[in-house]
């Protein structure tokens, strides 16, 4: 059998994508990116300028006005509600500023939702746990926990069900400065160890050293800043 000559797909491609809430407020023009499979990408830009709005366009949570968003290869508009909801169950992985673990579930079962909404056997939870630095703390309850492990707690549970795209909204807008710098290298290595693509949105710059690629959002377009070296793993180092 000869090997398929087929292109690799890009995790995420948005093609010519515009979206504006009035005449006087467009917000994306005409974008075009795309991120391929184990690439970490930092999205930057002034407040309001539309950071939100992309990451809502990507998943599925808003409507282009034209243009298309693929994930994987599949372009979210030609899905109906069912198919989208089912590919952000499948696709996608998100963490948030404020984590959103929910306090009445023990961490393991936090970690497991994305496995019990896919019909996945739960198994792997503990196995994320271990890989964030919380091993044999499955049984334990969020309220026990620092705000660094919560967002830990929420990187195994965007992780666990092996998404092709990670969207991270200021994953470290709640935690102080050594706390970021950790979970941020735990985002990075965990991100490229199961194969994800991510795209975080942050103000910080110390957050954004930590990616591959750094991209600032203006005038509806997204323009390049700097490209990461492939042995860079911490700001410090650069």
């Amino acid at each position: 059998m000869q090997p398929s000559d087929s292109p690799v797909l890009p995790a995420l491609e948005c093609r010519a994508l515009s979206k504006a809430y009035d005449v006087k407020r467009v917000v994306l023009e005409r974008l075009d990116f795309a991120l391929g499979a184990g690439e970490f990408v930092a999205i930057m830009g002034d407040s309001g300028v539309g950071k939100s709005t992309l990451l809502n366009l990507i998943a599925g949570l808003d409507h282009a006005d034209s243009g298309d968003v693929l994930i994987d290869g599949t372009p979210v508009s030609t899905l109906d509600d069912d198919a989208a909801t089912r590919l952000r169950r499948q696709k996608l992985g998100f963490v948030f500023q404020a984590f959103h673990v929910l306090p009445h579930l023990t961490l393991a079962q936090n970690v497991a939702l994305p496995l019990l909404l896919n019909g996945i056997a739960p198994a792997r939870a503990n196995e994320m746990l271990a890989a964030v630095g919380l091993e044999g703390r499955g049984d334990d309850m969020p309220r026990q926990l620092s705000g660094g492990e919560l967002q830990r707690v929420a990187i195994a549970r965007a992780l666990v069900h092996r998404p092709t795209l990670i969207l991270a909204d200021e994953p470290t807008g709640n935690l102080d400065p050594d706390t970021a710098h950790e979970v941020l290298a735990l985002l990075r290595e965990e991100t490229k160890a199961n194969g994800a693509a991510a795209m975080m949105v942050t103000h910080s710059e110390a957050a954004a050293a930590f990616a591959d690629r750094v991209l600032v959002l203006s005038d509806g377009k997204l323009h390049a800043t700097h490209v990461r070296s492939s042995h860079a793993l911490r700001p410090s180092d650069e």
